[in-house]
């Protein structure tokens, strides 16, 4: 197995391309979720409907990390679909930053999924984030318009300054909605999960809620893609949240892994949920400072 230490230096490595296994510190709130659904709806009533964490402390953006309470046997595979608001030059020369293949194999072994896109995601791939945002399998989650970090250092990506965070998030929905995307809900994921009390502040009045997650799946820059199954099975348990890529070009081996993972869950008597579902009427374990 590929240890996590060198799955960090990978990560770091990758820069502004793509960054997942961050190590996000902030205070948050944790309190039970509120009740929703996500019927088809308009984007805006997704994002009312949606189940969402009580805010925290002295107006902060609260963090949901994991599932308890009576999570037993669930868990939310999350993908991450990375692309900077300054890779379009790349993309036009043909890096691939989605991964169609990953998205079928998903729906055809039918796991409920949430997809953190980028607002520059959405851009460069609309049908493909129309798609997804359409499909009951799929919820889209807000991974920042730019992919820049909200929290300095944080794997070498370009920061957001602190008064043009709010401004991020809100042109991500705004490209989600462009794109013809319904299954929106209101959760953010930073930027290689690199946050502060400054970070969630400046994001609260977008009425998100931030989530990080317990289970480091490794598949960033990774070319075995059973170290990655044999990472993600020894990590996860009831509650679960497992980060990984819908980035073809720095996570190649992911969907392949997943054909690993999935029946060998399904096998320990895992059922598959999106986040809202996960969220849905349970307790929530919060991120703390140190």
């Amino acid at each position: 197995m590929i240890t996590f230490v060198r799955r960090l230096t990978a990560i770091a490595v990758m820069g502004a391309a793509l960054v997942g296994c961050g190590n996000g510190s902030g205070n948050s709130g944790a309190g039970k979720p509120s009740r929703g659904g996500t019927a088809a709806l308009a984007p805006e009533a997704l994002e009312r409907e949606a189940p969402t964490v009580a805010p925290g402390p002295g107006g902060l953006a609260p963090v949901f990390e994991r599932g308890t309470g009576s999570a037993a046997k669930t868990v939310a595979l999350t993908f991450d679909a990375d692309m900077t608001a300054d890779q379009g030059p790349r993309a036009a020369r043909g890096e691939r930053f989605d991964n169609p293949a990953l998205i079928a194999s998903l729906r055809k072994l039918n796991i409920p999924s949430t997809v953190f896109m980028t607002g520059r995601w959405a851009e460069e791939y609309p049908d493909q984030a129309k798609a997804i945002g359409n499909d009951p399998t799929f919820e889209i989650a807000n991974h920042s318009y730019s992919h820049y970090a909200f929290k300095s250092p944080c794997y070498g990506l370009p920061v957001v300054g602190k008064s043009a965070m709010r401004a991020d998030v809100d042109r991500a929905f705004a490209a989600f909605k462009k794109a013809g995307a319904r299954n929106v809900v209101p959760y953010f994921r930073f930027p290689g999960g690199c946050y502060n009390d400054d970070a969630l502040r400046a994001i609260a009045p977008a009425k998100v809620t931030a989530v990080q997650w317990d289970v480091v799946s490794g598949d960033a820059f990774a070319t075995d893609a059973d170290a990655v199954a044999e990472q993600v099975l020894a990590g996860v348990k009831p509650g679960s949240v497992v980060v990984m890529h819908c980035t073809r070009s720095a996570a190649p081996v992911t969907e392949q892994a997943i054909r690993r993972i999935v029946p060998e869950l399904r096998r320990r008597g895992y059922r598959f949920v999106k986040v809202s579902d996960l969220m849905r009427g349970q307790g929530t374990r919060a991120r703390q400072d140190p």
